[in-house]
């Protein structure tokens, strides 16, 4: 691939490149790239929203640079205040090792994991707070923090701002130094620490990263950007069909958005298709990401048997359950459904159906002894009652 081919590869989705001049440098030289993305684990999933700057970090590895994902066990004790309106609550380090744990296996979906170079940034930033924080702190003026927007609003909204959280842009930005980054891939929200990264690289003599920024995804309401927080989420570990048919429910003009954040996909291609196909296309690719591509099909025909030529399906999984039981114990045991009063919730709401027919009331099941029950939209269970 030529050098135009690649810039215009790697910008597309973009929403800032600091700087592309360096980046066309850096790619002309014929070096293969350290290219860096950290995350912290602050939860258990990930989800769509995180694949945005992975996908763009495969696609660095694809052209045969080296992939560097950093796992923030340190940062995330801090807390990232990028974007945030209060400060995020605190994590035992017991919570941020299960949640790396998790964050691997799920990154590794997008990533070649061959070509990746992991690493925790405990490894420097512990022995940089003991030896260098002092002489860095003294290079970064108090102005250069406060800059942020979202600090500035929260100290205009008179919003608690700890000592801890101002530091953090610091604290990736010596990330880079460890690395010894060319590029740093982060969200549109990133950009002061990706600054900052280039800075402190420049304060250690060494070539400024080129800082590449991706927009928020937005989530499935079409308004807020994907968050766990806001429920508008597709996560890495949906089921398969969960997943594909939480896809489907996109908006034509949200579903470009997709294309272009997550896939290689040619957009012209895409918008010469029926919304239709191009969105079932769009869901059976991410599907088989994170699935694999025989699940994905089957996810596929799943959703077209049930939701476009309206028949029950068949070969789904199968539950035991005491006969007598209320709709909503039921519900409970065969859903996702974190209590019973949503599964109330859900019944009272037309939610659950019973062999395609809408359940009247949260009442004891007695017969018949086996039916399919269907738990909002996408899932479906074959009861059998003991």
């Amino acid at each position: 691939m030529d050098l135009q081919a690649q810039l215009k590869l790697l910008k597309r989705g973009s929403v800032s490149l600091v700087s592309e001049e360096e980046l066309a440098k850096k790619l002309s030289s014929g070096r293969k790239l350290r290219v860096k993305l950290g995350v912290d684990p602050t939860s258990a999933d990930l989800h769509l929203g995180h694949s945005v700057a992975l996908s763009k970090l495969r696609q660095f590895q694809d052209l045969g640079h080296q992939a560097i994902l950093i796992i923030g066990d340190f940062t995330a004790l801090v807390g990232d205040p990028s974007g945030r309106d209060s400060t995020r609550p605190a994590l035992t380090a017991e919570a941020i090792a299960e949640n790396a744990r998790t964050y691997q296996a799920q990154a590794f979906k997008v990533l070649d994991q061959d070509k990746t170079e992991l690493r925790f940034n405990s490894e420097w930033l512990k022995p940089f707070m003991e030896k260098k924080l002092l002489e860095t702190l003294a290079r970064v003026t108090v102005q250069q923090v406060l800059a942020r927007e979202d600090f500035k609003n929260r100290l205009k909204e008179n919003s608690p701002l700890t000592l801890l959280e101002t530091l953090y842009p610091i604290l990736q930005g010596y990330d880079s130094v460890a690395v010894r980054a060319d590029v740093e891939l982060g969200g549109n929200d990133q950009l002061t620490n990706l600054l900052m990264g280039r800075k402190l690289q420049q304060d250690d003599g060494q070539e400024q990263q080129v800082a590449l920024t991706m927009p928020l995804l937005v989530g499935l309401d079409g308004v807020k950007k994907m968050s766990k927080s806001y429920g508008n989420y597709i996560a890495f570990n949906d089921a398969p069909n969960d997943f594909f048919g939480k896809v489907m429910k996109l908006s034509d003009e949200l579903m470009l958005s997709y294309y272009e954040l997550l896939t290689d996909e040619d957009l012209a291609a895409v918008k010469a298709k029926h919304p239709m196909t191009a969105k079932k296309d769009l869901a059976q690719k991410l599907t088989a990401r994170f699935h694999g591509d025989d699940t994905a099909a089957q996810a596929r025909r799943y959703f077209e048997d049930t939701f476009s030529k309206k028949e029950l399906p068949k070969d789904v999984p199968s539950m035991d359950a005491p006969r007598g039981s209320t709709l909503s114990e039921v519900v409970l045991r065969c859903g996702n459904l974190k209590s019973r009063n949503e599964a109330r919730r859900l019944i009272q709401q037309g939610g659950v159906r019973i062999d395609g027919q809408k359940a009247p009331a949260d009442a004891p099941v007695t017969s018949p002894d086996s039916f399919l029950l269907q738990i909002g939209k996408h899932q479906f269970v074959r009861v059998r009652l003991t």
